[in-house]
């Protein structure tokens, strides 16, 4: 059987992220990093919203496409320089994924629809924006929260924490609240909520 566009479009998108040259080690496997990451956007999406439409679903999956291209270094290290580069990845994710959702013969008004999941112009406006930002925080709080909590002083992670809650809906509250965490994340988790 011939795959779906939407299929084709998912597979480019993993090719894409498969070049990543940055690995992320699981169980003793090595992944390429950004494909890794993808690939855990689309399950937790799929948890979290198991109704979701192939339009987010696909933004889903492209949220980080080919991100190790344009590094964080070439922007200046404070917040200023972060929200640039923040600012660039996302349209660098949008353009790279409507040329590929071109190439599998999808249109333009499905094209900017995904264009707008994925540089995130409608959080807490449109609900598809919501669910995609509330999918983002839970694959952090879910796969990576443990490794950076264990790195950074608790002022920090309570900090981190408190912006994450703040971009979350109730749902996706509801969703964080139900995950795994080592007793001391789970406090600083409570101390960050209450504060």
């Amino acid at each position: 059987m011939k795959p779906t566009r939407f299929e084709t479009a998912i597979a480019l998108i993993d090719r894409k992220n498969s070049e990543d040259i940055n690995t992320y080690q699981v169980s003793g496997m090595e992944y390429p990093k950004e494909l890794l990451y993808s690939q855990r956007m689309t399950r937790k999406l799929l948890q979290f919203e198991p109704n979701a439409s192939k339009a987010l679903q696909i933004a889903a999956r492209a949220q980080h496409i080919c991100r190790w291209q344009i590094a964080r270094d070439e922007y200046t290290m404070d917040r200023v320089g972060y929200l640039k580069w923040r600012e660039t990845l996302k349209k660098m994710h949008a353009e790279i994924t409507a040329d590929i959702l071109r190439q599998v013969g999808y249109d333009n008004q499905y094209i900017e629809r995904v264009s707008q999941l994925i540089t995130k112009k409608l959080i807490k406006k449109n609900e598809e924006s919501q669910t995609l930002e509330d999918t983002v925080c839970l694959v952090f709080l879910d796969y990576y929260f443990e490794e950076f909590a264990a790195k950074h002083a608790d002022e920090k992670v309570i900090d981190i924490l408190k912006k994450t809650w703040k971009k979350m809906s109730d749902k996706g509250h509801e969703a964080a609240l139900q995950l795994n965490y080592s007793d001391k994340n789970i406090a600083l988790i409570k101390q960050a909520i209450q504060g």
